[in-house]
């Protein structure tokens, strides 16, 4: 039976540590495919729709919201002003980060906007396409 010994830092975490929470800081969750914009974040307060009202925007739990989320001044200029981060709708509410992703310093990550739609939101919009949009015989 082999012992392996991994070498850690002052702060007591393995290199693989560090590659893996780089790997995952460009993503929700969930949802592995969306990337997120992670500029320097402005003034401007983060909103959320109806659909995603609760959310922790790093996490997707809905549990004890902790830190107002900021985003940057090109994710809130023009019509992207006052929409969800999340989907992109109409906000209706303030975003929050968890009390979790704030303990863990999520928050600190740079700008949360999901800048891309995901391979789910593709897919949809194709199949729509394909069946929703047949023309009439008549």
């Amino acid at each position: 039976r082999e012992v392996r010994w991994e070498r850690r830092s002052r702060a007591g975490r393995t290199r693989t540590d560090a590659r893996r929470r780089a790997r995952a800081v460009d993503m929700s969750k969930h949802h592995p495919d969306l990337i997120m914009c992670r500029k320097m974040p402005g003034i401007s307060i983060g909103r959320l729709c109806e659909k995603c009202d609760g959310k922790c925007v790093i996490c997707d739990s809905h549990v004890r919201p902790a830190t107002l989320v900021r985003v940057c001044d090109e994710c809130n200029y023009g019509t992207n002003q006052g929409r969800c981060v999340i989907c992109g709708a109409v906000g209706v509410s303030d975003a929050y980060y968890c009390k979790g992703c704030t303990l863990m310093e999520k928050d600190r990550d740079g700008c949360p906007k999901i800048i891309n739609l995901g391979a789910a939101r593709t897919d949809l919009f194709y199949e729509r396409k394909k069946y929703g949009f047949k023309p009439r015989d008549g």
